[in-house]
């Protein structure tokens, strides 16, 4: 199941993805405006925003990638900072036992080899915290879920 960002009701919690961060460290980015109001209005109506250690990990990976190669090329000072800006608005999920045995009935019951495990990695935290919505701009790489979270796209 998709909605749009800008024609949905925004859901109670919602899993942010590693696009979503970047887009909103980024105003030149097309959807940087999308991710500006998932990260600056929704928690005003009510959404609690969570993301993965994962997703922070590939955040830290994008932004402090030179711009030529599609990162941010920010600093790992500029970058660091804005985890800890996004961390004081976005509840971060840690990964247990229970994700990994989520993710291993996933991929068995799946199809997601290679790196589409990362995504299904991103799935099982979701589920195993009880999280059903998602934010991505990679609709696409998450659609094979579509029967288990709702895959909200960033535009």
């Amino acid at each position: 199941m998709t909605a749009d960002v800008s024609e949905s009701r925004p859901p109670t919690r919602v899993l942010l993805d590693t696009n979503t961060l970047v887009a909103v460290s980024d105003p030149s980015r097309t959807n940087h405006s999308a991710a500006n109001a998932v990260v600056n209005q929704w928690p005003a109506q009510g959404t609690t925003l969570h993301t993965t250690t994962q997703v922070i990990r590939e955040y830290l990976v994008v932004a402090t990638r030179p711009d030529e190669v599609s990162g941010l090329g920010l600093s790992m000072d500029e970058a660091l900072s804005n985890v800890v800006t996004f961390r004081a608005r976005i509840e971060v999920l840690e990964e247990s036992r229970s994700t990994l045995d989520r993710l291993v009935e996933l991929i068995t019951t799946t199809s997601c080899p290679g790196k589409q495990i990362h995504d299904a990695n991103i799935v099982a935290t979701m589920l195993t915290h009880g999280i059903g919505s998602l934010v991505t701009d990679n609709v696409r790489d998450f659609a094979r879920f579509g029967d288990q979270i709702e895959v909200i796209p960033l535009r």
